[in-house]
């Protein structure tokens, strides 16, 4: 049996830039609430452009609606979805033509809580791939 070292993992850090210099992906990623951290990590690490083809953030519920349309929750399984398949239409619709034959598109989506002022809430979350 193989042992696995915290040495052998690749950081967070490694993974995004791995992607990043891979010329066969690209692709939207959309985050609500206090989801904000996975577009920065891929700009962070350089090289984005070749990856990323759209972020968006949308904090403020009234403009989560306008985009995703009205949820009656905005941290949840079915937001995630209508995120996914929002953001992956207009992917398509925009880039499929150029570049689909060569490209594998994909669209990251995820919705937060994070820890309110007076820290009485449990923060929790829904990410999804397509």
């Amino acid at each position: 049996m193989t042992t696995t070292t915290p040495s052998d993992i690749p950081s967070t850090h490694q993974k995004a830039l791995e992607i990043n210099l891979d010329a066969g992906k690209y692709g939207a990623i959309a985050e609500i609430g206090a989801g904000q951290e996975v577009a920065r990590w891929f700009f962070r690490v350089g090289a984005a452009a070749g990856t990323v083809a759209k972020t968006m953030s949308a904090y403020d519920m009234k403009v989560s609606d306008a985009i995703y349309g009205k949820s009656s929750r905005y941290v949840s399984q079915d937001r995630v979805l209508a995120m996914l398949d929002h953001e992956w239409s207009l992917l398509l619709e925009r880039l499929d033509k150029e570049r689909g034959k060569e490209t594998c598109f994909f669209v990251f989506a995820d919705t937060l809580s994070a820890r309110n002022f007076q820290g009485t809430n449990i923060c929790h979350g829904w990410l999804g791939v397509r």
